[in-house]
């Protein structure tokens, strides 16, 4: 049967990047084929509910370590820091090429930021079906936006082999993972790792890059308003909270991921929501239980009842590093929007597990640049299963991956947007109370959204509020940590913890003390 003039088209964008002598290629398929063609690879199952439960093997996060450049520019690349030569990726390229000759692949072509004014189309070409879904739930299509299907040249390809692995000594790798970005060539490269966050990561590096000339401030923030346009930013690094506070039933979601904001407004990248999903409960967060089952969703690693197909979301002998992926309109039957006015209301989160920041408080313009180069976040070990140890750990801007400048230039235009638009910022503790972990008591849910509610309507305005004595932020008279603290007999104790905590926060800070104002430096721990 002769080509078509858009089968032609394919064949040549496929042949334009060496990818040849291919099996078979499908492009931008409806959502049931996909589940068909995934389940028919055997690379997945389905849920009672219509969710696709699949498994990503060895890696169930992210590889900071294996993300490399092509670029002589000599740039800031942030988590892309490791230089790979023009030669050593041409070699690289060669091998992928030839280890996808005669198989199928999958082709998604998606518009990111799609209707901001800022959109960029890109192509996704995955080898396994349930990736190329990924990419559909998390993206727009032009046809979504009642375009013509036909999709112009992409600014940016990404080619996903995961289970083509580098040889390190070969080619120039730090392990047999690899994510690379070529600017020149507007490639990226994946191989070594079916974890599907690899690819919204490197697309959310691509537009940090393509973006680089224009007013749009990157964030990794989760984004909702409410009926009087209150637009509220929630910044924190994973785990911290932000998709569960913003998935409120009453308010509009934007977004729970990757946003951008210009001069005035604010806009998702994405179509869709990647959540942490371990130990989800139905009670306390059912707007995501729901949505993350429904047809079309994605659930990596979490486990699930072979024969009943029924999920368990407290089950994560895999990873706690569970995970959902879903469209953004499963948040809400209403028609939500792509972009929203810019915020009233800045939410910094922090899930602190030695349980000394206050449950809420407020932070000045320095303090939310301050806060948000430090990242703020704590783990907990389980030690000889009896004593949990708390560790603190620090993600510069609030986790955000992949960045193209130095963390200080975001955090700068951060402050200045803040200050222009007088936007009332906060901190907000999703972690413990009374005292760390294992001995504290750990913030209920159902607490922190009366105080984000009541710090969005105003109720929190007209209290006394006073400087924390070694932490330094405003917080509420009524809210004092150390009325709760777990040893009233020696308060201290309290002291001693938050002297200890302050002491961290220096120490993680001293790499941006040369790249911030004194204003800022000072709006920390005293």
């Amino acid at each position: 049967m002769p080509y078509t003039t858009k089968q032609i088209s394919e064949e040549l964008a496929m042949s334009h990047l060496g990818l040849k002598n291919l099996e078979d290629v499908f492009w931008n398929m409806p959502t049931p084929r996909l589940y068909e063609h995934a389940l028919r690879n055997h690379e997945g199952q389905m849920a009672h509910q219509g969710a696709l439960v699949v498994r990503n093997g060895h890696f169930s996060g992210q590889t900071v370590k294996d993300k490399y450049i092509v670029d002589n520019s000599g740039s800031y690349h942030g988590e892309f820091d490791r230089p790979l030569s023009e030669q050593q990726f041409e070699a690289l390229f060669n091998r992928v090429r030839g280890y996808l000759e005669g198989r199928q692949l999958y082709v998604e072509d998606c518009l990111v930021a799609a209707e901001s004014g800022y959109d960029k189309p890109i192509r996704i070409i995955t080898q396994d079906a349930w990736h190329c879904l990924f990419a559909k739930t998390m993206f727009v299509r032009p046809s979504d936006l009642g375009q013509k299907t036909d999709f112009k040249e992409p600014e940016f390809t990404i080619i996903h082999a995961p289970h083509f692995h580098a040889v390190p000594s070969r080619d120039g790798t730090h392990a047999e993972t690899f994510v690379v970005l070529h600017l020149g060539l507007r490639i990226a490269l994946i191989g070594g790792t079916a974890y599907a966050g690899e690819i919204k990561n490197t697309v959310f590096a691509i537009m940090n890059h393509l973006l680089i000339k224009s007013d749009v401030l990157p964030l990794h923030a989760a984004i909702n308003s409410g009926e009087n346009d209150d637009t509220v930013l929630f910044l924190g690094p994973d785990g911290s909270g932000k998709t569960t506070l913003a998935s409120d039933p009453a308010r509009r979601l934007l977004g729970d991921d990757i946003h951008g904001w210009n001069d005035k407004q604010v806009f998702n990248f994405e179509a869709g929501c990647y959540a942490r999903v371990n130990h989800l409960d139905q009670d306390k967060e059912p707007v995501i239980h729901n949505a993350c089952q429904s047809f079309g969703s994605i659930l990596e690693n979490v486990a699930m009842d072979t024969r009943g197909r029924h999920i368990d979301f407290d089950n994560i002998t895999l990873t706690d590093n569970t995970r959902a992926a879903y469209p953004v309109r499963a948040i809400s039957d209403a028609e939500l929007p792509r972009m929203i006015s810019s915020p009233k209301h800045l939410i910094i989160l922090a899930s602190d597990a030695f349980g000394v920041l206050p449950a809420i408080s407020k932070l000045s313009p320095e303090q939310v640049m301050y806060y948000y180069l430090l990242g703020y976040g704590s783990s907990i070990t389980d030690v000889d299963g009896e004593n949990i140890a708390p560790e603190a750990t620090f993600k510069p801007c609030c986790g955000m991956p992949l960045m193209a400048h130095h963390p200080s230039l975001y955090a700068k235009i951060l402050g200045a947007k803040v200050r222009k638009g007088k936007v009332q910022c906060w901190l907000l503790n999703t972690g413990w109370s009374g005292g760390p972990a294992g001995t504290g008591d750990r913030m209920k849910i159902e607490l922190t959204r009366t105080l984000l509610s009541a710090a969005l309507n105003g109720n929190l305005d007209d209290l006394s509020y006073q400087a924390h004595p070694i932490l330094g932020m405003q917080m509420p008279d009524q809210l004092d940590p150390i009325a709760t603290w777990h040893d009233q007999e020696n308060p201290d104790s309290y002291t001693a913890a938050a002297k200890d905590l302050a002491a961290k926060f220096k120490q993680a800070f001293a790499a941006f003390e040369e790249h911030v104002p004194a204003a800022v430096l000072s709006s920390g721990p005293r």
